[in-house]
């Protein structure tokens, strides 16, 4: 049995719009942004994650850098492929002559179609995988949070990422019903290239977007401890030279709140799809939120007051998702509500 254990792998997959988390041995080994860089004469991969987000933006034409995923969903299949086997690659970089035969563990958007599930399979097959299992992220958040999801119990959870913002309602390890929309923190950032654009007539792009929204960015006007001022540099669009204006949170809270009232409209919708006896477990438990776009300054506060009712934010919101896979992959043959 040892020997097989050595023989087999397992390893957790986060596999993000934005980030791709690997778990392995309860550690997180890879945390990587979800992105390649690929030479377009060769069409090989010149870089993965950290160092091809490096590039970003800033490639010549022999180079492009793809982020295989769009919306939570696999975008562009190859790219997907060569982007999980570089991360593969990263969790033990010194051993080239063994590969161990690979047992996965990934988590999907509960939306996803069946289509969409396949490419997800295939791409973790392509990359490796003898045994793939696949797990709803709503679900995997809750795990990860310590929620027991096997009780009788209802428990709400929300997980803003980067493509999808899951809202789930979870009871006796399935999910009740869930309402998946595709507002997130992409939007997020796509909302601040936007403004600043009509607003301060420069140009900055999706890095620089993204670096706004974790300095300054906010889901309301009034908040407790507000973030100073932050410099945005960028390409002035009348005279076409870089420049530099100072952004206050308050005009980021007034340029997401369009895209933050869909959010809110889906965790209304979620609601009142939900059961009566389920919804006296929320009203007495609250509602659980993970994913990057739970760290919105504000956010946890104006959902709070949208919905009456309280909600948590999740301790590293980010790896939530991530430690619920984890769990999951050590609890295989325990865990119903795995897809295999």
């Amino acid at each position: 049995m040892a020997l097989l254990d050595f023989l087999t792998q397992d390893i957790a997959i986060d596999l993000g719009t934005a980030n791709t988390i690997i778990i392995h041995n309860d550690k997180v080994v890879v945390d990587e942004p979800s992105i390649v860089a690929v030479d377009r004469t060769t069409q090989k991969v010149i870089a993965v994650g950290r160092a091809a987000q490096m590039m970003h933006g800033k490639t010549h034409e022999n180079i492009k850098t793809i982020r295989p995923l769009k919306d939570g969903v696999i975008a562009d299949f190859q790219a997907a492929e060569e982007m999980i086997k570089g991360m593969i690659k990263m969790i033990n970089p010194g051993n080239k002559f063994f590969k161990p035969s690979l047992r996965m563990v990934i988590c999907i958007p509960s939306g996803i179609t069946e289509v969409e599930k396949r490419a997800v399979r295939d791409s973790a097959e392509h990359a490796g995988a003898k045994e793939v299992y696949m797990i709803h992220e709503p679900m995997a958040a809750a795990i990860g949070m310590g929620i027991d999801v096997e009780e009788p119990m209802g428990n709400m959870i929300i997980d803003i990422g980067g493509g999808t913002s899951e809202i789930a309602v979870i009871a006796l390890g399935g999910i009740v019903c869930d309402k998946s929309t595709r507002i997130a923190g992409d939007d997020f950032n796509a909302n601040i290239e936007e403004y600043m654009r009509r607003q301060h007539n420069i140009l900055i792009g999706e890095r620089s977007a993204e670096r706004v929204k974790i300095e300054v960015g906010a889901a309301m006007t009034e908040i407790d401890n507000p973030p100073a001022d932050y410099a945005v540099q960028g390409r002035d669009l009348m005279s076409g030279i870089p420049k530099e204006v100072y952004i206050s949170y308050v005009e980021i809270a007034h340029c997401l709140d369009k895209s933050i009232s869909k959010i809110e409209e889906a965790i209304l919708n979620a609601l009142e799809m939900t059961p009566p006896e389920l919804a006296a477990d929320i009203y007495r438990k609250g509602i659980f939120m993970a994913g990057g776009g739970s760290l919105l300054r504000g956010l946890d506060k104006r959902i709070s007051m949208k919905t009456k009712l309280p909600v948590h934010v999740c301790e590293d919101p980010l790896r939530a998702v991530a430690r619920g896979t984890g769990i999951a992959l050590k609890n295989v043959h325990k865990f119903p509500f795995l897809i295999k």
